[in-house]
């Protein structure tokens, strides 16, 4: 069952969980720097933000598409081209600091980080079946929050010493390294080509756009990321700007916000047994009771340790309900892996820029009680996806049994 192109198997997948955050990274790492950015560059906060936003919107629109793509032509190529035009981006804008270039190399990796990542999430689906694919879809989420622990720590230090443009420097140069051990010890894993037949390939997708538990999962994904995306644009202003500390200081607070993430992802995966609906009930019960104190008691008491606290404790849960969701719409159809794979991610990035975007225009985040009450309102969100996505899930007569009670 395994494509002989493959080289060296495990050295291959620990390859294929680096690079699965790499949209993470990309995203989190000059978090702390969009103040000095704005200042540097001479633009608004908002326009600086927007560099976050173009990413996320290009990266996920492309991986709604790029699935069948890969299904057709194959991992390995279009990895090593993605690899090589992504870090000679990342170079682009460190070198060019005007804020059009940057926002056309947001929109080039944007592109190219789906490619990769969406290659990578479909190697486990080629190599690995059954307990063994279960096993490592539900690390996914895990592997993925690595990115908001180390990025902005990292981005913290690199901006207070270096400046922002030595996070892209950094960028470029480890994806150069990964680059090099991907020629050396990986190689095509897609053992059974699918001809790139449009009418077939539209089937496909219209197929599970069509289908409810499965879009009603990418909401839910997306709302539960939506949660960071809003915090990270505006935590770096708040901490900064409003309580005075250094990007050091927001660099901290995303890592604690990142182990958060991964913890809920960690628990996530220790009650694997666990009914599915069992899990996210509770979860996204504790959700909105944290959400809904952080509102009033913020309104009384506005400090960094609040907004930390009750941050932390949601973000906890959020990677709770989205491990479980996204373990879900992974193994949902994994007969059409690349084109599985690219839906979830995309549906990622699409629903959280999408959320993100509009509540950052109908909210002015610029302190600790509206962000409080941008919380709420996703949080209500999710709840309402949950909700239809039990209802989806009872009445669909073709979801594997053990996606629901395991």
């Amino acid at each position: 069952m395994k494509p002989q192109n493959i080289k060296y198997l495990h050295i291959s997948t620990l390859l294929a969980f680096i690079l699965i955050p790499l949209g993470g990274l990309t995203t989190d790492i000059y978090i702390p720097s969009l103040p000095a950015m704005s200042k540097d560059l001479n633009v608004s906060m908002q326009q600086v933000q927007l560099s976050l936003l173009l990413f996320m919107v290009s990266s996920g629109f492309s991986q709604l598409f790029i699935g069948s793509i890969l299904d057709s032509f194959g991992r390995y190529r279009i990895n090593i081209i993605a690899l090589v035009i992504f870090s000679l981006a990342s170079f682009t804008i460190a070198v060019v600091p005007d804020i059009y270039v940057i926002y056309a190399m947001r929109i080039v990796q944007g592109i190219t980080v789906s490619l990769i990542i969406v290659g990578k999430r479909a190697f486990f689906v080629d190599m690995y079946k059954d307990e063994k694919l279960k096993h490592y879809t539900s690390l996914f989420s895990i592997v993925w929050a690595t990115a908001p622990i180390v990025a902005p720590f990292i981005g913290g230090y690199l901006q207070v010493h270096l400046g922002w443009q030595s996070n892209f420097y950094l960028l470029g140069i480890l994806t150069i390294m990964v680059l090099i051990f991907e020629l050396r010890f990986t190689g095509e894993s897609l053992k059974n080509f699918q001809e790139f037949k449009r009418k077939e390939i539209s089937a496909v997708y219209k197929k599970m756009l069509g289908t409810p538990d499965f879009v009603l999962a990418l909401f839910i994904i997306g709302f539960s990321y939506s949660l960071l995306v809003i915090y990270g644009m505006a935590s770096p202003f708040i901490i900064e700007k409003v309580y005075g500390f250094t990007p050091v200081i927001t660099g901290y607070s995303s890592l604690a916000s990142g182990i958060a993430l991964m913890s809920g992802g960690i628990i996530s995966k220790l009650l694997i047994k666990k009914g599915l609906f069992l899990k996210i009930n509770t979860a996204i019960f504790l959700q909105i009771l944290m959400a809904v104190l952080m509102l009033i008691i913020t309104s009384k008491y506005d400090s960094l340790i609040f907004l930390l606290a009750f941050t932390l404790s949601i973000h906890l849960l959020s990677g709770f309900i989205f491990n479980n969701a996204y373990a879900y719409s992974l193994q949902r159809f994994t007969t059409n892996a690349g084109i599985a794979s690219g839906l979830t991610g995309g549906g990622v990035y699409v629903v959280s820029s999408a959320v993100g975007c509009g509540l950052i225009n109908i909210f002015d985040i610029k302190n600790i009680q509206t962000l409080s009450l941008v919380n709420v309102v996703i949080v209500s969100l999710l709840l309402i996806s949950i909700l239809l996505f039990k209802r989806a899930t009872s009445a669909g007569k073709e979801i594997p049994e053990h996606l629901v009670k395991n």
